[in-house]
């Protein structure tokens, strides 16, 4: 496929993809003061037992704060009708306005992004157990997307994360699993391949910062988490190129552990939160076997 044949692909999926009504949450919760702090809560539909396993799901958009959680409302509505209950994560994203001159937005916050993300899991099972009943979340997978794929990747990991860290837990976090969705999960391949526009550095404060902050946010330097994931892949991701999840692949089997890889064939970035796409029933399927 030619370079232009690529983007006129990825601009297609993109299309299909935003073109889903956003769907209202059954209740919208907060773990803090910020109007970013809030949870979407999604009940489970249909006939699926309850208590239904917990699927949490992180937003992508390179961290940036034009993307926030409405273009996967209708993903987290498409999981409900799987059967599942739903907490969709909204988190501190980069600054709106251009840095020093450039054409788009920062890329995240250091460290409130980190700080939102780690103070939403902690409240999690006190806000779920009291606005979504129907929730077991003692069956809790995470998602996400893009840069939700890399958060998703990150708090399964927080228990790996220096000792000054102030997001670290003593123990692994009680998940039955990650299913990671064309994640930035290693960050020295995404900045050789230029992901989005050098996110990753930006949302460690810039190339100055990289080195010394990889260690707190890198999810390819945090293994292993003794958590089950499986990462799940377009091939045709111009986006976040499959190299970037092989990376991440190869250095956990470094680091012991075996990283599930579900590579789709002729599926881009998008299609992954597409309720219209076959990749997303591909998804749903890989957090059944993680949830049931």
């Amino acid at each position: 496929m030619t370079d232009d044949a690529a983007v006129a692909r990825d601009a297609a999926e993109a299309e299909a993809a935003f073109s889903h009504p956003a769907v209202k949450p059954d209740a919208t919760v907060a773990y803090g003061d910020h109007p970013d702090q809030v949870v979407d809560l999604y009940a489970p539909r249909g006939d699926t037992p309850r208590p239904a396993p917990l699927v949490v799901v992180l937003h992508g958009g390179a961290w940036r704060a034009p993307y926030d959680r409405q273009h996967v409302t209708p993903f987290a509505d498409f999981l409900a009708r799987r059967g599942f209950a739903v907490a969709n994560i909204e988190y501190r994203r980069g600054s709106p306005i251009p840095a020093q001159g450039g054409k788009s937005p920062v890329a995240g916050r250091w460290p409130e992004t980190f700080d939102d993300v780690a103070a939403a899991f902690d409240a999690l099972p006190a806000l779920v157990r009291d606005a979504l009943p129907s929730a077991d979340p003692r069956r809790t997978v995470v998602t996400g997307h893009s840069a939700g794929g890399h958060l998703a990747l990150w708090v399964a990991a927080r228990h790996l994360l220096p000792a000054d860290a102030p997001w670290r837990t003593d123990r692994p976090a009680p998940l039955r699993g990650v299913v990671a969705l064309a994640p930035i999960a290693d960050f020295r391949t995404a900045e050789a391949l230029e992901v989005c526009g050098g996110a990753s550095a930006q949302l460690l404060g810039g190339a100055a910062r990289f080195e010394e902050r990889l260690p707190y946010a890198d999810p390819a330097a945090l293994l292993p988490t003794g958590i089950a994931t499986t990462v799940v892949q377009g091939r045709t991701d111009i986006v976040v190129p499959q190299a970037v999840s092989e990376a991440y692949a190869d250095a956990a089997a470094q680091a012991g552990e075996v990283v599930g890889l579900t590579l789709l064939e002729d599926v881009g970035h998008f299609p992954l939160i597409d309720p219209a796409a076959d990749a997303c029933a591909v998804v749903a399927e890989e957090i059944a076997q993680l949830a049931f």
